[in-house]
């Protein structure tokens, strides 16, 4: 028997308002911008393509089949669509809910829910176990044993494993949560306060950025407070299905944030403001939460977004003889619609040459666990986006996000 259809009329605060499938026109403007549809010049891979796929199955007039959550899942989510068209469609909510839909189906083969149950409900959701696995894996990368498997070729018998874990981020030797207090004075004039979320892969696999990021805000002014009750975001569980656990872990760190009084709240990461920003609209109708989820929201800053709108302390500003490009991050580019700022924080830094990147605003195929869950059609963004680099001739890469950075 083929699954019900889909009922979005059913995900309450998930989705935009009820005609928003009728909001596309159809123009053909996201054509030119969406990564999979210049993969595959497949219609059905084009965001109108998708929308008029989510359409049918949400009347009942098509079935939820395999070939539909595929599709949903071949999306990449970067929203670079919304940014290009002129009717304001609002695509990311709309293949999020699909895939809340397809996940609760069952749909993906056994070896990705699994994958995605456990790294993404259990790993990253639990503080314990996101260290306890971080340990692990830091002992492989330190002790011999990644250099074992590797010369091994043992991970050629299973699939694209091999590929895949030269994925694995590099585990920091001490966690950014562990050195932080929970209040850090400002160098000087206290001009702001904020409360900075640590995250998780950040905490565990850029604990440096983490710690940087701290000392750039004091330096421009800001006392720091870090609650020891956050966990992460939900930005993965969200756009991958996990809306309940994503919701849980929201309502988590609305209550540790608003127990305190700040000015911003600040994140490193492109998908984790992204999302912050978004409790606002998932607990609209919550009487228990709406009031503090849209003050949390209101606040959330992206840490260039921050830095890009306030006066630069340019007596801290050293210099650095280099080339540079930026590759903007989906989720803070298309999501946030935040472009400018982070430029010009790195054109105020001394010395450095800033070199334009051809399709900077392209996905590089990271895409939160796209690159694990898809791993081929991953490395052919990421290839697009490696040409792009190579050809500016620069010696640093800056980007805003995990994934991103860990992709390219």
């Amino acid at each position: 028997m083929a699954p019900k259809p889909i009922r979005y009329d059913k995900l309450k605060g998930v989705l935009p308002p009820e005609d928003f499938f009728y909001q596309c026109i159809h123009c053909g403007m996201c054509l030119a911008t969406c990564p999979t549809y210049n993969k595959t010049l497949n219609e059905r891979s084009s965001p109108r393509g998708r929308i008029r796929l989510m359409k049918k199955v949400a009347e009942g007039e098509l079935p939820m089949t395999a070939i539909f959550a595929d599709e949903m899942e071949f999306c990449l989510d970067c929203q670079a669509c919304e940014t290009a068209c002129p009717a304001g469609v609002q695509y990311g909510p709309m293949v999020e809910a699909a895939r809340v839909e397809t996940t609760k189906a069952g749909y993906g083969g056994p070896l990705k829910r699994v994958m995605k149950k456990i790294g993404m409900n259990v790993v990253l959701s639990s503080k314990f176990w996101l260290k306890f696995v971080g340990r692990l894996i830091y002992a492989y990368q330190n002790f011999g044993l990644r250099w074992l498997v590797r010369t091994s070729r043992i991970l050629k018998l299973v699939g694209n494993m091999e590929r895949i874990e030269e994925l694995t981020p590099t585990i920091s030797r001490t966690y950014s949560e562990s050195v932080l207090a929970e209040r850090i004075p400002a160098y000087g004039e206290t001009k702001y306060r904020i409360a900075f979320l640590t995250g998780c892969l950040m905490d565990v696999c850029f604990a440096d950025i983490n710690l940087d990021t701290v000392e750039a805000l004091r330096r421009n002014g800001c006392e720091i407070i870090v609650p020891k009750k956050q966990v992460c975001c939900g930005s993965l569980q969200g756009h991958y299905g996990e809306r309940d656990k994503a919701l849980s872990l929201a309502r988590v760190n609305i209550d540790a944030f608003m127990t305190y009084d700040f000015d911003y709240l600040i994140t490193n990461s492109a998908g984790c403001a992204a999302f912050m920003k978004e409790y606002a609209h998932f607990f609209k109708d919550d009487p228990v939460y709406a009031e503090r989820a849209a003050a949390l929201s209101a606040k959330t800053r992206d840490v260039m977004e921050f830095l890009g709108d306030i006066e630069l302390n340019e007596a801290d500003l050293k210099p650095l003889a280099a080339k540079a490009t930026y590759h903007d991050a989906c989720h803070l580019a298309h999501t946030q619609k935040i472009t400018e700022q982070p430029r010009n924080v790195l054109a105020a830094i001394p010395g450095l040459e800033l070199i334009p990147l051809e399709e900077s605003t392209w996905c590089c195929g990271s895409a939160g666990i796209y690159n694990v869950l898809r791993y081929d059609d991953s490395m052919w963004f990421l290839d697009r986006k490696m040409d792009n680099i190579e050809r500016t001739g620069a010696t640093i890469v800056t980007t805003g996000n995990p994934g991103c950075m860990g992709q390219i």
